[in-house]
């Protein structure tokens, strides 16, 4: 039986969720009701959207468990949000950050882009067979001349999850700046800054948090906000932000430094009613042991199958919400293709085709969804 709040079309099963993640029905309600109004009554109810944008802010510091909601920045992507630290900290020639060679282009360009100042980038190869772990080929990288250490909490490609304590507990041990792209994290599994001490956290909020494309959350350490640079300037940033009068202006000391400009309020309404849904009626604890026991069966599903193999890391602390298989020997973008065309949405990532279910997902849904794979792998044409 589907969930009340995902009445999705019976022709498909949705397992994109590390792409787009498909909305709640509550979410669709609330950007139609703000629709509505903005047809019916303009702005008239404009205090009343600042309180929704309020209680999205409070959601997204309840989600990471930051110190305060005042270190939450509404900001349009992920992408923005690393530009804020990227050209926001001080570079001298030489200086160094670490990614690696398997990072979302969002973690990576941003970081070349740097090059230009002399910053070098260095990139180590997470699985590679000189080191026991992915955290030992980022931490060998650290050297003295390092300042940040950026990483996705889940790697798109595969789904391998990372440690971050450990990195946290690195790069606080050499001095160097922590930064997580949590994208592929928030909204599947718990994520809490009392157990991982990053430096800034960075997500956007239409892949597991299921909201609308176009509104992310960015935490900065409150006492790192200062020492980043603004890039960006406007009303909505000044610590008087409602006085239009005043010919003195200073930027705010909150997070909301970092909002230049008119917030994206049909934003707002989706994505925290997308979160509503999360935190209040499901419960984070429970979506994430959704997402765990739905990757547990298409894992379990996968070693049966005589057609698929899994690429994904199947020890339990790399797990996340994304599994990745093949069919050796087969045409895998073309097996994409055709799981698409036949229903199963899904991704072509990692070599081979990309599952990624939420916690709404039942296993009847998961074994057809393999079964279709496995049956149209003998199809797709072999690789020579």
């Amino acid at each position: 039986m589907a969930h009340p709040q995902f009445p999705q079309d019976s022709d498909i099963v949705y397992l994109n969720h590390a792409g787009v993640g498909a909305w709640p029905k509550r979410t669709g309600d609330a950007v139609a009701a703000f629709a509505r109004a903005n047809v019916a009554r303009g702005a008239a109810g404009y205090p009343g959207w600042l309180k929704v944008e309020q209680r999205l802010r409070e959601r997204c510091a309840r989600l990471i468990n930051a110190p305060a909601t005042e270190d939450v920045a509404l900001v349009k992507n992920t992408s923005e949000a690393l530009s804020f630290i990227a050209y926001g900290l001080s570079w001298a020639p030489g200086d160094e950050v670490i990614i690696n060679r398997s990072e979302f282009p969002s973690n990576r360009i941003v970081w070349e882009s740097l090059q230009d100042q002399g910053v070098v980038v260095r990139d180590p190869v997470l699985k590679d067979p000189a080191h026991e772990s992915p955290e030992d080929a980022l931490i060998a990288a650290i050297g003295p001349r390092t300042r940040l250490l950026t990483v996705s909490a889940v790697q798109y490609g595969d789904g391998l999850r990372m440690d971050l304590r450990r990195l946290a507990a690195a790069c606080r041990e050499h001095g160097v700046l922590f930064c997580v792209d949590a994208i592929q994290q928030l909204g599947a599994l718990q994520f809490d800054l009392n157990e991982v001490d990053a430096d800034f956290v960075v997500a956007d909020g239409h892949k597991w948090l299921l909201g609308p494309e176009g509104l992310g959350l960015f935490y900065c350490r409150a006492s790192l906000r200062h020492e980043l640079a603004l890039t960006q300037y406007g009303w909505h940033m000044v610590a008087d932000a409602g006085n239009y009068d005043s010919k003195e202006w200073r930027p705010a000391e909150t997070a909301r430094r970092f909002e230049c400009g008119s917030p994206n309020l049909m934003g707002v309404h989706g994505l925290e009613a997308s979160l509503a849904v999360l935190q209040d009626e499901v419960g984070m604890a429970a979506v994430e042991a959704g997402v765990r026991s739905n990757v547990q069966y298409l894992l379990e599903r996968l070693e049966r199958s005589p057609e698929l193999e899994t690429l994904s890391d199947t020890v339990n602390e790399r797990r996340s919400g994304i599994v990745v298989f093949r069919a050796p020997g087969r045409d895998n973008k073309r097996l994409y293709r055709s799981l698409m065309d036949d229903g199963i949405i899904c991704a072509a990532r990692g070599g081979g085709v990309r599952f990624s279910p939420h916690f709404y997902l039942e296993p009847g849904q998961l074994d057809y969804a393999v079964k279709r794979a496995e049956m149209l792998a003998t199809k797709v044409p072999e690789t020579t």
